[in-house]
């Protein structure tokens, strides 16, 4: 016997004082509906409900079972509409892994915006520098670069293409003077990522394409700390164009050979996620207000200006 089955039969059979109207509402036949209070009158040892061929009455236990059976069954109908609505609605910590770069660039920003309209979603940052196996870390999502991937059971959904470009402080270039083409950054000091490395830096132009061997005075897996060390003059830094968005935009830092964009192709940046599993709401919410941020007209524009 379904007891919880059989005491909404009983409710409704007392609410509508009839077995055979019960029957119909509930979609069932009358003889199912009479069989079901029986069933629970006998796993009671105790009758419910006085019977005669003209009216139905309860009896003095029929009552109060009533009242509980009206409790018990309000507190779960409450307790599974919590729970649909807990299961389609963002709530919980999601678990992130974002490069360096990105976490002290854009990321910040970007949680504080989605927790103002999802305050129940909490969030658990990890940054990296090197490669991203995002399933072996337990990770929800991830913000990488797609060559820094690992593993193959994950969905990337691109945010934003970018490039690197050369960038220096004003105090540098007044004191070491701007080069004007590549052929002259052998007389500068050179910045530049410590993993794959180039030895040598290739630029295009409207003539042709120019090769420059690099010989770095300073080389840093941390492009946060090539950022640094260029804003501390230290020299002309090699950095993707994001990392440096702001201090572009305020002055501190000016970009090198404008002219002569490096020939080291668009990268693209994703927000990636397993997909082995059915995503939860909280990760699903989080993706879609990633992605739709990124990809707004008025994202596009700023992007453009320092990609």
């Amino acid at each position: 016997m379904n007891q919880l089955q059989s005491m909404r039969v009983f409710m409704r059979v007392v609410e509508l004082s009839s077995f055979s109207v019960a029957a119909r509402q509930l979609g069932m036949s009358a003889a199912a509906v009479t069989r079901s209070v029986n069933m629970l009158e006998a796993h009671l040892n105790t009758r419910l409900i006085n019977r005669s061929t003209r009216s139905l009455s309860l009896t003095q236990a029929g009552a109060r079972y009533l009242d509980s059976c009206r409790a018990i069954v309000a507190n779960i109908d409450e307790m599974d509409a919590n729970l649909t609505r807990t299961a389609h609605s963002p709530h919980g910590t999601v678990r992130i892994a974002a490069s360096t770069t990105f976490a002290s660039t854009e990321l910040v920003a970007l949680l504080a915006d989605y927790r103002a309209s999802e305050p129940g979603v909490d969030f658990d940052v990890t940054t990296f520098e090197a490669q991203l196996d995002l399933i072996e870390g337990g990770f929800d999502v991830g913000f990488t670069d797609d060559d820094r991937l690992v593993g193959t059971s994950v969905v990337g959904r691109m945010l934003m293409q970018y490039r690197s470009l050369l960038v220096a402080s004003p105090a540098y270039l007044a004191q070491r003077g701007t080069p004007l083409n590549p052929s002259m950054l052998n007389a500068h000091a050179l910045l530049g990522p410590a993993s794959g490395a180039a030895r040598a830096w290739e630029f295009t132009d409207a003539h042709g394409a120019y090769r420059v061997p690099v010989r770095y005075s300073l080389r840093a897996g941390d492009t946060a700390m090539l950022r640094t060390a260029a804003l501390s003059h230290m020299g002309i830094a090699l950095v993707p164009a994001p990392a440096v968005a702001r201090e572009l935009a305020s002055g501190t830092l000016s970009q090198v050979l404008e002219r002569f964009p490096l020939n080291d192709g668009a990268r693209r940046f994703s927000i990636i996620y397993s997909g082995r599993n059915h995503l939860t709401a909280k990760v699903r919410a989080f993706v879609e207000f990633a992605v739709a941020r990124f990809r707004s007209d008025e994202r596009k524009t700023s992007l453009r200006a320092v990609a």
